[in-house]
């Protein structure tokens, strides 16, 4: 489980930064350092709870995270990823409640 969590990190981490090197090499590199503190830990309590934050950091970066190019001073362009974008629900001005 340790080694699918530190591989779906870093796929997500290559598809999330795509074109940003320096995100790249940060994202990289603050993976593996936490990967390192903690490769010595044996508690499985521990080992619980580090996967379970892992997994968490990897849906909120997957699910969250969106690139913004400046193109003019007061514009930025951004480049969302299919699981990003949602679908765009019409505001309803008269709401009723449903039988159920």
């Amino acid at each position: 489980k340790v080694l699918q969590l530190f591989k779906a990190l870093h796929r997500t981490r290559k598809e999330v930064f795509k074109g940003v090197d320096d995100a790249l090499e940060a994202a990289r590199q603050n993976i593996n350092a936490e990967f390192r503190n903690n490769l010595t830990e044996s508690s499985p309590e521990k080992i619980t709870e580090l996967l379970k934050f892992g997994t968490d950091v990897e849906i909120i970066l997957r699910k969250t995270v969106i690139q913004g190019v400046h193109t003019d001073h007061n514009r930025i362009s951004i480049k969302p990823r299919k699981e990003i974008l949602l679908d765009n629900v019409p505001f309803n001005h008269n709401p009723t409640i449903k039988d159920t």
